[in-house]
């Protein structure tokens, strides 16, 4: 394998259509994701830390390097992965602003966790010691090898952003990943892991320490998954995705966050080994889910009882699942095959994601969380208790913890590292797939220095300015993502003319000189959508967009109204744009009371006269207290 280039970025494949650029080659300085970064640095993460101290998780450490574990353990069974995903959140965080309080914290775990580490490198304060069950004894539930995955993951944003670094944390990782490789290589126990994410995580650790061990390791993962290996639940082996080969399958299927990290595996694993066949089936699941079994805002999931995937077109806005570490999940896959193939449907489905799953998830100020991310809630949500975890995934207003808190964890590391997957480069240049108010400043490997400063308001204001900040008497390529949504009405100007552009990427060639600028004019006028027919649930229903961002109505802007559900939008009349907020018209709507719910002839209702609504973007739904909510329209 040859050697990775020193890119502080989450994923660093061999070879592909685009190259990533990290924390040091792109800046975020302001706008949207700027502010989000902010609060999650400024408040996330200390919520988050004192959440695992509070409720004992880091200190399960303490208690099993003392030998103190048997009785004393607390949190679920893949409570160590919230710890090391903090730590991971942490390392980008320290990568991206240097902060030395942040790095002191970071130590200070770090020599907890290693204290507990036992000498074949095993790793994990479950399972395998005095009272404990033994190690590797429940693959199906336990997420021992789940935890090591994330475990690896906080080494490479670590090795990655602080190479060098003596915290031990990489050499722990690395006695980890040697441990896994002797229980479960070739002539090792011949299983997986219940819960996908090891994959990813050993071939980012080969690209890290430029050992194959770890990539042939994953790739046995990879192919041992589908043949049964995993006992039969009540939700059949299709939850662990364990019913049928990753080659044969053809869809994303059982539980979310599953899938989507065992395709990102696959993917990963598919592009170091060359393997085309593989690497086609995977965007074969990618490409049938997203046209059939996604959501709207990106999100996935429409089954509560297993957190999963529901059939095609089974996607009930109430019943939303859409887990935010499945929209995590789903990034993770989408960046990596468009890291793979450049097409630009990658990163729309990113851009979508974020936007309308990643970014409803944590609250105004970062203190509180969206396990679920329903599109429609019915009833008014009860606050939830500030000193105690919630016992409920699907909470109706955001909790400021969980009993399975992996969603606050996986925002948090998402946000810190999200400029990593702003830009990329290629041989001809520079792609940027996110537009956000920033710098972009890439050295090449023959010593050439590429970089350009992007003003924008996006995404509400749809003007991006690109302007070339180096001098370069080579030609080079700046690429700028048309997204799909913007298929009438976006606009290109360079060199002073001015021509429609279509979705996908708009290319300009060209000796650029200090100074030149490159304007991108993407059509925010808010819109209705309409879904495919065959989506029963909301047929005869419309949603609101404006942009990347999907709105929805909320009760607290309609003064008197008992809940949204009365509401009928009239589509005769566009959607506008009004003192920066998105209006739409509506009636309401009083059905007469019945002892029967079902007629003869359609109930008659009492409409009133039409009222102008303002929406609310998406992802700031439940910031003003209690409220009933809907993204899909009733005409």
């Amino acid at each position: 394998m040859k050697g990775t280039a020193p890119t502080a970025a989450p994923v660093l494949p061999i070879r592909g259509r685009f190259r990533p650029l990290g924390l040091g080659d792109v800046r975020i300085t302001g706008g949207f994701w700027a502010e989000r970064q902010s609060v999650n640095a400024g408040a996330s993460l200390a919520h988050i830390e004192h959440w695992l101290e509070r409720e004992g998780w880091i200190r399960n450490f303490d208690l099993a390097a003392g030998g103190d574990i048997a009785g004393e353990r607390r949190g679920r069974e893949f409570s160590d992965s919230e710890v090391y995903k903090f730590l991971e959140a942490m390392a980008w965080e320290i990568g991206r602003t240097g902060d030395a309080g942040l790095e002191s914290r970071f130590r200070a775990v770090v020599w907890r966790v290693a204290a507990a580490q036992e000498r074949d490198g095993y790793l994990n304060t479950k399972f395998g010691r005095p009272g404990q069950q033994p190690r590797w004894s429940d693959l199906e539930w336990g997420h021992e090898l789940y935890c090591v995955g994330h475990l690896l993951q906080a080494a490479v944003a670590r090795a990655r952003t602080r190479p060098g670094a003596d915290d031990g944390l990489l050499e722990v990782a690395r006695r980890a990943a040697d441990n896994v490789c002797e229980t479960f290589g070739p002539d090792g126990i011949d299983g997986v892991c219940g819960h996908a994410g090891i994959e990813t995580a050993l071939v980012e650790f080969a690209r890290v320490t430029e050992d194959e061990r770890y990539l042939g390791q994953a790739a046995l993962f990879v192919d041992r998954r589908g043949h049964g290996r995993l006992s039969d639940v009540e939700y059949g082996r299709e939850y662990f995705q364990d019913e049928l080969p990753v080659r044969q399958a053809t869809v994303l299927r059982g539980h979310a966050v599953r899938a989507n990290y065992l395709a990102a595996g696959a993917a990963d694993v598919a592009v170091e080994l060359k393997d085309a066949s593989l690497l086609d089936a995977v965007r074969t699941q990618w490409t049938n889910t997203v046209t059939r079994r996604t959501y709207i805002t990106g999100g996935q999931g429409s089954r509560h009882q297993d957190e999963a995937f529901g059939g095609d077109w089974v996607l009930p806005p109430d019943r939303a699942y859409s887990e935010t570490c499945a929209g995590i999940g789903s990034v993770m896959l989408a960046w990596r095959l468009l890291l793979a193939d450049g097409d630009s449907r990658y990163a729309d489905l990113i851009e979508r994601t974020l936007f309308n799953v990643v970014s409803t998830s944590p609250a105004a100020d970062g203190r509180s969380f969206f396990y679920t991310n329903t599109l429609h809630r019915r009833e008014l949500g009860t606050e939830p208790d500030a000193d105690r975890p919630s016992i409920r995934a699907a909470a109706s207003l955001r909790a400021p913890w969980f009993e399975v808190s992996c969603c606050p964890t996986n925002v948090a590391r998402t946000l810190a590292s999200l400029t990593a997957y702003v830009a990329t480069s290629d041989d001809e240049g520079l792609q940027l797939h996110q537009y956000v108010p920033g710098t972009v400043a890439h050295r090449r490997p023959d010593g050439r220095v590429l970089s350009v400063t992007v003003a924008t308001e996006y995404p509400h204001d749809g003007e991006i300015r690109v302007r070339v900040d180096s001098d370069d008497e080579h030609p080079w390529t700046l690429s700028l993502r048309v997204p799909g949504w913007a298929a009438e009405g976006a606009t290109v100007t360079v060199g002073g003319e001015t021509r429609p552009v279509a979705p996908g990427y708009f290319t300009a060639q060209r000796t650029w000189r200090r100074g030149d600028e490159v304007c991108l004019s993407l059509p925010l006028a808010p819109r209705f959508t309409y879904p495919d027919t065959r989506i029963d649930a909301v047929r005869g229903c419309v949603a609101v967009e404006r942009g990347p961002v999907v709105l929805a109505v909320e009760s607290v802007d309609v003064p008197g109204l008992d809940t949204v559900d009365e509401l009928r939008v009239d589509t005769s009349r566009p959607p506008a744009l009004v003192d920066g907020r998105v209006t739409v018209r509506f009636r309401r709507v009083r059905p007469a009371e019945h002892d029967w719910p079902y007629l003869t002839a359609p109930a008659p209702v009492v409409d009133e006269d039409p009222v102008e609504v303002p929406l609310v973007e998406y992802h700031a739904w439940a910031n003003r207290g209690p409220s009933t909510m809907r993204v899909w329209l009733p005409q």
